[in-house]
């Protein structure tokens, strides 16, 4: 399997700085061997969050192994570097990772609410989930759509990296088949468009880049309230 890809990563119209990172920085072929792509939506004042999503991705970058292995080694330094800085403390990252395999094996890992889809034959499929507060009591049926998109903890999470020494992390493994389009991207834009809007851009854009860059676009276009970030990835 080949892989083509591409990032991108907007301030969005309201903050001051980014606090997403991706992996990798640009765009390009993936022949041979693996591609290891990710996402880290960084929280916490005095600059907390940058540093936060910055580390975790230069961990996962650096460190060999399967999805959890990396995340965990990604806790870790984030924790350490807190603990180092006392003014970051309570710094902490979402963070989601796929190793594409040449033979179109797709190993995800994920801790947060930036979300991976899947875009097969026109189709959109969420295959992460978000771990918050208000989801958890949608699935137990404790709370409606409705009031989830109202309730005054809708952006607190129940797992985040690099707040505590140890961390859950969710692992999928999926079977990519020619003409599939993976996004993993921030809440950015997933809180500023719906998923049908999500699965638009995704089917009109010519290649990864177009696709990506549709995304930014429609999140700045709704408000922009937050940072904005994508990684787009076609298997073929």
């Amino acid at each position: 399997m080949k892989y083509t890809w591409a990032t991108r990563s907007d301030v969005g119209q309201v903050r001051q700085q980014n606090e997403d990172s991706v992996l990798p920085s640009a765009g390009g072929d993936g022949t041979g061997g693996y591609l290891v792509a990710a996402i880290a939506d960084g929280m916490g004042g005095a600059a907390g969050g940058e540093i936060a999503s910055a580390t975790a991705i230069a961990t996962v970058a650096a460190v060999s192994g399967e999805v959890a292995i990396r995340i965990e080694a990604a806790n870790l330094a984030v924790v350490e570097a807190a603990l180092q800085r006392p003014r970051l403390k309570g710094m902490g990252t979402t963070m989601t990772i796929g190793i594409f395999h040449e033979d179109g094996h797709l190993q995800i890992g994920h801790v947060g609410d930036s979300r991976g889809y899947l875009l097969r034959a026109g189709l959109l499929t969420q295959v992460t989930t978000d771990h918050s507060f208000v989801n958890e009591m949608l699935a137990s049926g404790r709370m409606t759509e409705a009031e989830a998109e109202v309730h005054p903890y809708r952006s607190v999470l129940t797992r985040v990296v690099g707040l505590e020494p140890g961390v859950e992390v969710e692992v999928l493994n999926l079977d990519l088949e020619a003409g599939d389009r993976i996004l993993m991207c921030s809440d950015g834009i997933t809180a500023m468009i719906d998923d049908a809007a999500i699965q638009g851009a995704l089917a009109a854009g010519a290649d990864p880049g177009a696709a990506a860059d549709a995304l930014i676009a429609a999140a700045n276009a709704a408000g922009g309230v937050d940072n904005i970030s994508a990684v787009v990835v076609d298997a073929g």
